[in-house]
């Protein structure tokens, strides 16, 4: 049975690599899924076939069952309820469901050493399980943080005494709770591991609470990376290899991701976590519009572009907010048959969470051959005879590359302002998520299409069907 239990779980770890692996590209992306789903359902079949479980009488044989089936309907039923807009939300909130679990695990592994319960643990293993859940505490709470600002629940976030001195202080009790707990042996103090704990997860909390909402994407991907880290020592505690690699790789992909982010922005992780952009202390600049906003008809914009031979598309959480990529891609359509050029550029932090708007576009059907990176379309604009802003900010504000004094000063942006006609459809002369006002829109090539991005891409696709 043990070398059953322990094939499986090697198949379970080969299949989420794979899933992984196929994750990589939009064109295998949802089978990748498909594959690491099957990993999971794998690694979670077989583990009641270990003694413990066997063993442990049929009340509770049913009881992880019921909570398994429980936990699968509901899961299903969101996944396939939530909105395209709300995905990043979901993300948040099931990746602090993973650091949960993790920092779960830890408890009870230390709440039954210091009960004298436990099997006896050497040295590593009492550390990895404090690393573990300090971690997984951390990750937990502030994914929750992070899903609170994205679904509007959290608009303001309240200033916490002491800024960042607080934080660390409270990240400091919980070190030397840990400290504490790991001196204590095979007997730890119960009072210790309370103490460690709840600093723990108050710190995830603190921590995120500054972060300003423009760098969500960043910190979901930090969060996601910690979880699986977590998930990886947790699984050494617990003598798993399944979530040992499954950890091992969700950490290394998630650590990875979340570095490529940061350097498309051009900071580091440790400004994007204290710097506060997207909040009142980061950086806005509070003075209003500069300039003026020179406004076109969404008829006139499209008449103008179904004249045109290339046409290059920005896509931002706007277009996901008003789920405007079906009618965005009804009129690119349109654009085609008349023989123009038309590309998509996409921002590595376009959007609410990595790939957001590979995601809304996939889903409207648009070919994986038309959607660039920033790297490979930045040079392009030059030769576009018009481009579509579609609810994007910060990653086309030209104020990155020429504003010192710029909370985004030397982030990697695309040239938008550099076709020959720039069209930004915007609900209203505000400013983006992160509240830094957008030199763009005040270009002698900038016209403003002003509404709804659905109603304008229905107008976009009424004004081009005028001229055919």
């Amino acid at each position: 049975m043990t070398d059953l239990i322990q094939f499986s779980y090697l198949a379970a770890a080969f299949l989420f690599i794979f899933g992984l692996k196929r994750m990589s590209s939009p064109k295998t992306a949802r089978s990748g899924i498909v594959w690491a789903g099957a990993g999971m359902v794998v690694a979670t079949v077989v583990t009641f076939l270990y003694p413990q479980i066997l063993n442990a009488g049929f009340g509770r044989i049913l009881l992880i069952a019921a909570a398994v089936a429980l936990g699968t309907v509901f899961a299903w039923r969101w996944g396939k309820a939530v909105a395209m807009t709300d995905m990043p939300q979901m993300v948040a909130i099931y990746n602090g469901m993973g650091g949960g679990a993790a920092a779960t695990i830890a408890a009870i592994e230390l709440i039954k050493m210091a009960k004298g319960t436990a099997a006896h643990h050497d040295g590593i293993t009492v550390a990895l399980a404090i690393v573990g859940g300090l971690i997984g505490s951390v990750s937990m709470t502030g994914s929750v943080v992070a899903w609170a600002k994205l679904d509007g629940r959290m608009n303001k976030a309240p200033k916490i005494p002491g800024g960042h001195r607080t934080n660390f202080a409270v990240l400091g009790l919980a070190v030397l709770a840990g400290l504490i707990v790991f001196g204590g042996g095979d007997h730890p103090s119960a009072f210790w591991l309370f103490v460690f704990f709840a600093a723990a997860l108050i710190f995830g909390v603190m921590m995120t609470l500054p972060i300003g909402g423009a760098d969500m994407p960043v910190i979901i991907s930090l969060y996601n990376a910690l979880t699986g880290l977590a998930v990886s020592f947790e699984g050494y505690v617990l003598q798993n290899p399944a979530m040992i690699i499954a950890g091992m790789v969700v950490g290394a992909a998630g650590t990875l991701l979340t570095l490529l982010m940061a350097k498309a922005m051009n900071r580091s992780i440790a400004n994007v976590m204290f710097s506060g952009l997207g909040t009142d202390d980061g950086g806005a600049d509070g003075d209003g519009p500069q300039g003026e906003m020179k406004e076109s008809s969404a008829e006139d914009a499209a008449i103008s572009m179904a004249y045109a031979q290339k046409v290059i598309i920005v896509p931002g959480y706007g277009m996901a907010v008003a789920q405007a990529q079906h009618k965005l891609w009804e009129f690119v359509q349109l654009l085609q048959a008349r023989d123009v050029q038309v590309s998509f550029a996409i921002h590595p932090v376009a959007g609410r969470m990595p790939g957001h708007m590979n995601v809304l576009l996939a889903e409207a059907g648009v070919p994986y051959d038309i959607i660039y990176d920033l790297e490979d379309i930045n040079e392009e604009f030059g030769a576009a005879d018009a481009a579509i802003v579609i609810g994007a900010n910060d990653v086309v504000n030209p104020a990155a590359r020429t504003n010192k004094s710029s909370p985004i000063y030397g982030m990697p942006i695309l040239n938008v302002d550099h076709a020959e006609n720039v069209y930004v459809i915007k609900r209203g002369q505000g400013t983006g998520f992160s509240g830094i006002q957008n030199e763009l829109f005040f270009a002698d090539n900038t016209r403003m299409v002003y509404g709804d991005a659905q109603k304008v891409c229905a107008a976009f696709i009424a004004g081009v069907k005028s001229v055919s």
